[in-house]
């Protein structure tokens, strides 16, 4: 079987044949093989030194339309981007596109022969390429089957398989992000899973938790996530930092919004949605009403023109404190539900 060093034995040859510098790149553009011989342009550099492709480079592909080509295709020189003339051959198995050989050359001084041997060598990488694609794509298949059966629930046989297939600790501590972020497992409801290594994140779900317990992260997440939703003033957007919306958070499906207050249902069924607006910013400015008009981009006026009209219709004193408080608890437990 052909291996990782055989193809970069290949491009060494390869190099040291047509005297040019030669590097392979897989599907996403990644460099997997090089060989430099002699002088080589700043993007090349670039390229072996940080280990990914530039912008400018990367825009070569799309516009030579690299990925459909069966054959060599010459790319000119841009200067800006710092590109010399080159070579690009695709690397294929059985007509899959798995990525690129590129050739500098300069001076145009490759031969019919030195490109039937660039050709060679790129079938070559495919054969490993091809390899490490269905390898990789078999691992995030048995990686997805475990993380959708720790989301479902907590699974130590799941912890252990993942563990190993990751190779981390099996008390892995993880934290869930919503919307979900680069650099951790990809989830339903774009979400995303992270594994603790050194310090924890301000996530989403809050404070680690062991990764046999990922459907609380989850669960804490999409809570936090509903929270913001509602128009929870959370900063930062974790669940550490609900506060009291933890109590609406925790609320039994029994418990109905008219059962904290009436009010909240008469305001909700009303036909002017500017009186529940107002309620709810009232009550969430501690009954400032002068804080609310300037939210809220109204005069004063009219705002006190619309408490006397929800006292009128509720029987609720917006500048009585004890009753302002369960009004803005089932305030907050209504706007929480209407975003499921």
């Amino acid at each position: 079987m052909t291996t990782s060093d055989d193809v970069q034995r290949a491009v060494d040859e390869l190099a040291a044949v047509i005297g040019q510098s030669v590097l392979i790149e897989d599907h996403d553009q990644r460099p997997v093989w090089w060989c430099t011989r002699g002088p080589v342009d700043p993007t090349r550099m670039r390229t072996i030194l940080h280990r990914q492709v530039a912008p400018a480079a990367a825009a070569i592909v799309p516009r030579y339309r690299l990925r459909q080509a069966h054959g060599p295709v010459r790319t000119a020189a841009d200067p800006e981007a710092e590109m010399w003339a080159r070579w690009a051959i695709p690397v294929r198995h059985e007509g899959r596109y798995l990525g690129l050989l590129w050739v500098l050359d300069q001076h145009e001084a490759l031969s019919e022969g030195d490109l039937q041997s660039a050709i060679d060598c790129a079938d070559l990488a495919a054969s490993v390429l091809v390899q490490t694609r269905q390898s990789a794509e078999t691992v995030r298949l048995v990686r997805e089957e475990l993380i959708g059966r720790l989301v479902a629930g907590p699974d130590e046989e799941a912890v252990r398989e993942l563990s190993r297939l990751e190779q981390m600790p099996h008390d892995a501590m993880v934290q869930v992000e919503a919307p979900g972020t680069t650099g951790g497992w990809i989830l339903p409801d774009d979400m995303s899973a992270h594994v603790v290594s050194r310090r924890p994140r301000q996530a989403t779900s809050g404070a680690p938790v062991p990764l046999v317990h990922l459907r609380e992260a989850v669960r804490r997440a999409a809570a936090t996530r509903r929270t913001i939703q509602a128009g929870a003033q959370v900063d930062p957007p974790t669940w550490d930092n609900l506060g009291a919306w933890r109590l609406v958070v925790e609320a039994p499906d029994d418990v109905a919004v008219e059962s904290i207050h009436p009010a909240a249902g008469i305001l909700a069924e009303h036909s002017r949605g500017d009186l529940l607006s107002t309620a709810r910013m009232i009550v969430d400015n501690g009954g400032d009403v002068a804080g609310a008009a300037g939210t809220l981009h109204v005069h004063r006026t009219t705002v006190y023109y619309r408490v006397e009209r929800i006292k009128d219709l509720t029987g609720v004193d917006l500048q009585d404190g004890e009753a302002r408080t369960h009004l803005q608890l089932a305030l907050w437990l209504a706007a929480y539900r209407a975003t499921a």
